[in-house]
């Protein structure tokens, strides 16, 4: 069961068949309540309840709740505070992060309600069901929605959050499909890339040192650069553990590696997705001052596929 997606849009819509909400920058969790617990999955059907144990809470009605896993920083969403939940397997371990980095469910819509199936219902209909079920916590909150889509844009924008997103009210919900009738607009330049080799630090064999990343597209993937900014102290380990078994004689990449590039890299298996902040590409369609901002495990390589 995978969520509905947004289409990237052009123009923000207006009009009285659209609403609009912020766009969080966090991750994307369908949670399957009833009374005898609680089943949250990610974006591509991971299991992650044990990730998140101050969202069990939800356990009791019969709910099927769509919505955005955030880490706040100082008040504002920080995916570099929740990529250090993300990946966490263990309860004990999940349990202790809860004091330390702890999470927000933001949910912005209802999908079953009391064994009743919504999906069929416009958006309209399951806003106000949602609306109604008083959903607020610490641990989990309803986010408003906004009529005004131009103003919200250029509010989020000036906020610094990542953007929002416009839906149309009458809208259905599409399980796994990436619908015309919501539309994602983003400020950010953080992206989502694919991990096809990784360099060892300068004077270690040992401690990584970059990444080599790229961009999927119809003809394979294709070089976006190396990253080396953001994976210092324990983010490197993690990483390398990760990579090792993934190691392949060649290049993933279509496209050729510059020799600088290539020079003493370890390639790997294009399966891990990891976020990267930069300022835009080059003419060579390199990223420019790219930054290490976190591992998607919610997200694959046919994913971004998808999204481009």
């Amino acid at each position: 069961m995978r969520p509905m997606l947004a289409t990237r849009g052009v123009h923000v819509p207006t009009g009285e068949s659209w609403t609009h909400e912020v766009k969080w920058d966090g991750m994307r969790i369908l949670a399957d309540a009833s009374p005898r617990g609680v089943r949250l999955t990610s974006r591509n059907e991971n299991d992650v309840t044990v990730t998140f144990p101050e969202l069990h809470g939800l356990a009791g009605r019969d709910l099927l709740l769509d919505g955005e896993v955030v880490a706040f920083d100082e008040g504002r969403p920080s995916f570099g505070a929740l990529a250090d939940r993300m990946h966490v397997k263990s309860p004990t371990r999940a349990a202790k992060l809860v004091q330390r980095r702890p999470v927000t469910y933001l949910v912005f819509d209802l999908v079953r309600l009391d064994g009743r199936d919504l999906s069929r219902e416009p958006l309209s209909v399951r806003r106000e069901a949602l609306l109604g079920l008083g959903l607020a916590d610490v641990h989990w909150q309803v986010p408003g929605t906004y009529d005004d889509g131009d103003m919200l844009f250029e509010a989020t924008r000036e906020q610094g959050l990542e953007g929002i997103v416009s839906k149309r009210l009458a809208s259905r919900y599409e399980f796994g499909q990436r619908s015309p009738h919501w539309l994602k607009f983003p400020h950010r330049r953080r992206a989502s890339y694919v991990v096809g080799g990784w360099r060892p630090e300068t004077d270690s064999a040992h401690r990584l040192g970059a990444l080599l990343v790229g961009e999927p597209t119809s003809q394979g993937l294709v070089y976006r650069g190396r990253v080396g900014s953001g994976i210092a102290g324990a983010k490197g380990p993690v990483l390398r553990e990760l990579l090792e078994p993934l190691a392949r004689a060649d290049s993933p990449f279509v496209d050729e590696v510059p020799r600088l590039d290539a020079l003493g890299t370890r390639w790997v298996e294009p399966v891990l997705v990891v976020d990267v902040e930069a300022l835009g590409l080059s003419s060579q369609q390199r990223l420019r001052q790219p930054s290490f901002r976190g591992l998607r495990a919610d997200l694959t390589p046919e994913d971004l596929a998808e999204d481009a």
